[in-house]
Order: C-alpha cells, then structure tokens, then sequence
C-alpha cells in the first residue's frame, strides 16, 4: 500500500515537472528568428498539451503602420482550417439526423447538378469531404467571381469539368465544402453562419471570433494582412470577402480561442463537460480516407503515410501520428495541428500571405514538445526561399523569349470591347479607357496589356495602379469566327484542364462599350 502510494507521488510530481518544463525561452528564442527570415509582420501561437494551453504568445506586429503588436488575442482569417468545422456539424448531423457520409449530396440538395451523369448518381458526400471527386479546384470561379447568394454559387458546379474519374486521385476543391455546408442549412433550416455559431462559438466560449469582414473590422484587435511582394517588399492588402463560398474557409479567429478547438479534438469531442462533437465521429474523424501521397518531402522520409481525412491532412510526423489543415486567403496564413495519441495540439496564425511560417513554426514546437531529433528548419526556409526566387528570375526569362515582337491587334480595341461569360464562373466586363483594354470582373480590375496578335496579358489595378507584375499562364486570348468577328476568349483558369472558354454575349448597355 505505501509503494503504491509512493508510486501515485512520483507519477504526479513527474507530471507537474513535465508541465512547468516547457522550454518557453528556447521556443521563444526560434520564433524570433523565423520571423525575422520569414519577413512576416506578425504572428501568434498557442499550443494545448493534455487539455492545458502551456504556451500563447503573440510575435510581431498585427498592423505595420499602426506599430500594433500581435498578440494572442489578435484576430487573424484562419482560411482552410475552417474546413474542420463545416465537417464537423456534418458529424453532428450524423448523429442528430442520420445522415450518412455515404449519402449522395442531392439527396439534400436536389437542385445540385454536376458536369455529368456519372458525377450525379455515384458521387458520395465522404468523396466530397476527402477531395476525390476527380473536380478540379476551379478555384477562380468563386475567386474572381464572387456571389453572396450559395445557391447561385451551386449553380455553377454543373459547368465544371472534371479531369479524373471519382476515387482515382487526390485533388483539393473547395466547391466540396460550399456543398456541405449548404447540406447542414438544408437539414437544420439555419444558415451555416448560425450553425457555427450556435454548435462551437458559443459552446467554445469563442466569443471573439466571428464569420465574415463587416464583423472582424468591428474588432479593436484584429490583424492586417500583408504579402511579401516578389520577396522584396512587404505591403498591405486588401481583406477577401469570400462571399458564399464562407464554408470552405471563413472563419476569424485568435491563437488563444482556437485551443478550445483543439481541445475538443484532444478530449473526445468534449469542451469542459460539454460534448461539442459526437464521440463517435471524433473516433472517426481522426482516421484517413484517402492516400495523396507517399512521402511529401524525399528529404523527410519519415514523415510518410500522407492522407487526407474529415478535413484534416493526416500523416507521420518523426514517428508521432499527426492532423493537421492549413489556410490560406489574401493576407493571412494558418496552421492548425493535433498529436492525438501525444495530447499535444497547436495553431499558427499569420498576417503574410502564402507564407512558410505557419508550418514552420509548427514543426519548431512540434521537435521540442515531442523531444525528437531537431530539424534546422531555418536552414530548410532559406534553401526554399533560394529555389523560390531562382524560379520566379527563370519565369521571367522563359516569357520574354515566348513574346513576339512587332505585332499588334487584328481589330481597332473597341472591337474587343464586350461581355464575355462562362456558365461556371461568371462574366468579364472588357471595356476601352484612354486607348487600353480593362477587364472587369466582381473581384477587381484589370488592364489588358498587349503581348502579341490577339493576346492580351491581365494586370491586376489597385488604387488606379497597374501592377506588372502578372501571371503570364493567365493570358486572355481573343477568338474570331470565319467572318473574322471576335466571339470568345481563352484563358488558364484551372491548371489541370484546357483553357476556359468565355463566349462573348450582347453588351446589356452599349452606352458602357467604350469610356
């Protein structure tokens, strides 16, 4: 009995070393240094270990002009990893309403149509949920072209083409999570912004956190967003407003009120005493559905076994199990990650567009807590960050030697001038100003420059500035029919596919033509 006692002692005094341990200045003393070669404005993280937050803090600056300093309360869009919460209420369906991962989407949906036969009868919420619809990411159909209203967003699925058959590759759609989130309005009768609200915000005690621009500019303590321009200077941009596609990845939130998630997902679906999730689809959910890959990095061999699960990307990590989603919208970069058999959980929020922060400052925390042989990971970033601009120079060279010179336009520009649609994206405004081609499209404007013959380079205009620096696969690439009168455009759209083809329709206001 008294060794038993003595045994119980020791356990917990082992336990208490192991809580007050935390290297917190070694960690510290890492951070510092991958923000500064990351060249990010600002950061925060927290991390959960055996339903304790053991570290948050705050690097940086959450608003460079204002010289505000990034906390971890500061709000920053988390992206992607709201994925997890869309599938999450389909969890909570399952359990409240019956339904099924196996179900076909239209049988909530009737109206939903996809691009064939095939897609419409066998296609299965779980095929949704895992990325392996054979759909393409058709990304700039909801991008470019933004639409408060999800059922007209729905409508343009029918219009997208596939370039696999289903169950035969992994490749991320975000139109996927639209659809579940749409299923959940469908079942409950609210709107996938109540549901959130009601299921985690307010169970989570995620009282700061909220689903769209008008409320996080509301916030006295909401971050930035920043993009670390051709990796030479860093400027503001624009918020996103993601409209109707809010499903696949709107959610603000804070390093500190994202551990309450975390939590539940390390404690079998509980918050406190409150059970968030179902235990059963918790069990579920943190199993893979699909292979994408074998190894992700042949320098990291041990880091195999990359699937993807109920919205979260599952793999090996050094040994260690691990969940794990990042996020990406203008402006801000995420990463939330789960160690489900380590009780160990973090989140990384940043306020620099597509950056490799989030996930580095993941894999720092991660080596330390799991006392694994230390990767250099600063080492690693700058090797990337020299591939990265070696590529970007071999880019611009490989497009100047494409152009053809002394070519110009077959038409007069006002002959260019029109309404060009695609039913599965939206419409391009083309307009003449002062003596150029615009485009305009929902999600801003830009100026059409002349590359050679009938083929036109779109760069972006902000504040009335052109910015030059555009994306050369992205060319729009007038058509003219046997009579010789412009009829369409092509343009790169979705890179596993042929060009998009906008077909061009009667002007709705002449007046509009040219300006």
């Amino acid at each position: 009995m008294k060794l038993s006692i003595l045994f119980v002692f020791l356990l917990n005094c082992t336990f208490a070393f192991s809580q007050t341990s935390f290297p917190t200045k070694q960690l510290d003393d890492k951070l510092e240094v991958l923000l500064k070669e990351t060249h990010a404005p600002g950061f925060s993280i927290a991390i959960v270990k055996n339903n304790k937050v053991v570290y948050s803090k705050g690097f940086g600056y959450s608003n460079i002009e204002q010289k505000q300093k990034a906390d971890e309360n500061t709000l920053f869009a988390i992206g992607s990893t709201t994925k997890a919460f869309t599938t999450g209420l389909l969890g909570i369906m399952e359990a409240e309403h019956g339904l099924s991962f196996d179900d076909r989407p239209r049988k909530y949906l009737p109206k939903l149509e996809f691009y064939n036969d095939l897609l419409n009868s066998e296609l299965t919420i779980k095929d949704l949920v895992s990325h392996r619809s054979g759909l393409p990411r058709h990304d700039m159909s909801w991008y470019l072209f933004p639409i408060e209203n999800r059922d007209s967003l729905l409508a343009r699925i029918k219009y997208h083409e596939p370039f696999k058959d289903i169950r035969t590759q992994w490749y991320y759609n975000n139109f996927g999570y639209l659809i579940q989130g749409m299923i959940t309005e469908k079942i409950t009768g609210k709107s996938w912004e109540d549901n959130i609200r009601e299921r985690f915000f307010i169970p989570l005690e995620m009282k700061n956190s909220n689903l769209s621009y008008a409320e996080m500019k509301r916030a006295k303590n909401m971050a930035t967003g920043y993009e670390w321009k051709n990796m030479e200077t860093t400027k503001a941009m624009d918020y996103y407003n993601i409209a109707a596609m809010s499903p696949a990845g709107s959610i603000n939130s804070s390093a500190l009120e994202m551990t309450r998630w975390i939590e539940v997902w390390l404690n079998k679906g509980k918050y406190k005493e409150k059970q968030v999730l179902p235990e059963a689809y918790v069990k579920k959910a943190i199993n893979p559905l699909f292979i994408i890959n074998g190894v992700a990095d042949p320098k990291f061999p041990d880091q195999h076994l990359n699937s993807y699960g109920y919205a979260w990307f599952v793999s090996s990590y050094k040994g260690h199990y691990r969940l794990e989603h990042g996020g990406n919208i203008d402006g801000f970069s995420a990463n939330v990650s789960l160690f489900p058999n380590d009780h160990i959980g973090m989140v990384v929020l940043t306020n620099q567009n597509g950056s490799m922060l989030p996930v580095l400052a993941r894999n720092i925390a991660s080596d330390l807590l799991l006392a694994t042989q230390e990767t250099d990971w600063i080492a690693y970033l700058k090797e990337k960050q020299t591939e990265a601009k070696k590529k970007l120079t071999e880019t611009k060279k490989e497009t100047s030697k494409t152009k053809v010179t002394g070519t110009k336009p077959s038409h007069a520009l006002q002959d260019f001038a029109g309404d060009y649609r695609h039913p599965g994206y939206g419409t391009f405004h083309i307009t003449v100003k002062n003596d150029s081609l615009f485009a305009q499209a929902p999600k801003g404007e830009f100026y059409l420059s002349h590359r050679h013959y009938d083929i036109f380079t779109p760069m972006e205009v902000k504040n009335n500035v052109v910015d030059k620096d555009a994306d050369e696969d992205s060319n729009f690439n007038f058509q003219t029919d046997d009579a010789g009168k412009i009829i369409s455009i092509t343009t790169k759209l979705e890179p596993t596919l042929d060009p998009i083809k906008f077909t061009r329709v009667p002007v709705s206001n002449p007046a509009n033509k040219t300006k």
